[in-house]
């Protein structure tokens, strides 16, 4: 079942997530349907999806990016390589990297984070992994895991005093903060 992603004003976005304790059937239908939820996104397309969008203050996300496809259940960073990047949008002419949100669909800003990370989480079976991110897919997973700590990638921004760009069908326009 698709779910609603709910919108940044949604307080809910703003809370820490808990922990998931268990992995029964409530979870494993959840990830099921932000499976569902994640794919259908198409404008703009989604990379990852976290369970506070869908309204479900858990520690849990998925990421499907280039057929790379996770689902983390109470991520922890174990170790963060603090070389910065902002990630460049593909086609994009700045050579900026702008991150956006499903909760704010066509806002984009360039954020700079780490670009290598290990992470320790549990994956759908329940089993404790301990695994390296680089590039792109480290930055979907801090991005994810700002989500279940209640903080928005517009957070980043302000914080980076970064611009913010609205895509309106062909052209990228800069919005005031």
């Amino acid at each position: 079942m698709i779910r609603k992603i709910i919108d940044v004003k949604n307080p809910s976005l703003r809370q820490k997530s808990k922990k998931v304790h268990l992995i029964d059937k409530k979870i494993l239908d959840l990830v099921r349907d932000m499976h569902e939820t994640l794919i259908a996104q198409k404008d703009p397309e989604g990379v990852g999806l976290a369970a506070p969008q869908v309204s479900k203050n858990i520690r849990l996300f998925l990421i499907s990016f280039e057929g790379e496809e996770k689902v983390i259940i109470n991520p922890e960073i174990i170790k963060i390589v603090k070389e910065y990047k902002a990630q460049t949008k593909k086609g994009s002419k700045k050579n900026d990297i702008l991150e956006g949100c499903l909760s704010l669909p066509h806002y984009y800003g360039p954020i700079k984070r780490p670009t290598n990370l290990t992470l320790r989480y549990m994956d759908i079976s329940g089993q404790t992994k301990t695994e390296g991110f680089k590039g792109f897919l480290s930055h979907i997973i801090q991005h994810e895991i700002d989500h279940l700590n209640g903080v928005l990638f517009i957070d980043r921004i302000l914080e980076q005093k970064a611009p913010l760009y609205k895509f309106t069908g062909d052209d990228w326009e800069e919005v005031q903060l």
